[in-house]
């Protein structure tokens, strides 16, 4: 039986960034510690939310670095080590083993895509390399490549391979990943927690957690706990926020909410450009019925 790395919410945590573009290390801390009061059960670094496709090797691995210290073995830290570059990935991600992250994410190749029978070479290539657990992560909106079922069923086969991000919004899938495999499911889509639970998942690897790692967490322990009509509630109280917090491309909006609460999240690097003052003022009406603007000092 493979080991669940977390049950709960993983928060796909943003990159601070200073004036100048470089990590703000100093509110990075900040962030991290404030998903370890909030009670999120594992931290995902270096992901999508975390603009890990702007950072240089150097960086990328400093990052999982701080992290890994910074939550000094509370809950997980599981580290995006993906890539297009089969070798590169392999590269992240022995690196990352050797600083101390928990887990590995790994994204389906992008732009160069693959065939189904490449993704099965890629992600057994990863994680023949080492030695700690991998999520794959199936975002095709992004990719431009969804893994199949039988891929699916090819790489549970490999027992480092123990869960998978899923944000293709397909419950089809979903559903025959819970019944024809034993990997883990963590739904990749905020809105989407409950239904995902319902199918067998563990948990949401979130954005809105970012901000409201509490209510994200009880939204999943609640559920799983038998009390699905509270857990229910949750989402429906924040469901109009996380709407607001996609209204852009990820991470745009979550970096500006998170400035909206008090953080110093700064801007995203540029291809991603900030939200228009129309926007921002309708992210800032969304977070005001739910105490979030100035709530951090």
């Amino acid at each position: 039986m493979k080991k669940t790395i977390f049950t709960g919410v993983g928060t796909a945590i943003v990159t601070p960034m200073n004036p100048d573009g470089s990590v703000n290390f100093a509110e990075f801390g900040r962030l991290l510690d404030f998903q370890i009061a909030g009670g999120a059960d594992a931290i995902v670094v270096c992901g999508t939310t975390g603009e890990a496709s702007t950072m240089p090797d150097a960086e990328h691995l400093e990052c999982i670095r701080f992290a890994v210290e910074r939550v000094a073995g509370k809950i997980p830290v599981i580290a995006g080590t993906g890539s297009n570059d089969t070798v590169h990935a392999i590269s992240l991600s022995q690196k990352a083993e050797k600083l101390g992250a928990d887990a590995l994410l790994q994204v389906t190749p992008y732009y160069n895509k693959t065939s189904q029978r490449g993704l099965v070479r890629h992600f057994t290539a990863i994680a023949d390399s080492v030695n700690i657990p991998i999520v794959l992560y199936n975002v095709p909106s992004r990719t431009g490549v969804n893994i199949s079922i039988d891929t699916y069923k090819e790489l549970a086969k490999h027992p480092n391979i123990v869960a998978t991000k899923e944000a293709s919004g397909n419950f089809s899938l979903m559903a025959e990943i819970a019944s024809y495999t034993d990997l883990d499911i963590y739904s990749g889509n905020d809105d989407q927690v409950i239904p995902a639970l319902s199918l067998g998942g563990k948990g949401v690897i979130s954005v809105t957690s970012n901000l409201m790692p509490k209510e994200k967490h009880d939204e999943v322990a609640l559920y799983l706990a038998g009390k699905q009509g509270e857990a229910l509630a949750i989402q429906q109280r924040i469901l109009a926020f996380e709407k607001a917090l996609f209204m852009d491309v990820n991470p745009i909006p979550v970096k500006e909410a998170l400035n909206i609460m008090g953080f110093k999240a700064g801007e995203c690097r540029l291809p991603l450009a900030s939200m228009s003052a129309e926007q921002v003022e309708k992210l800032r009406v969304a977070m005001l019925p739910l105490g979030l603007v100035g709530a951090v000092k």
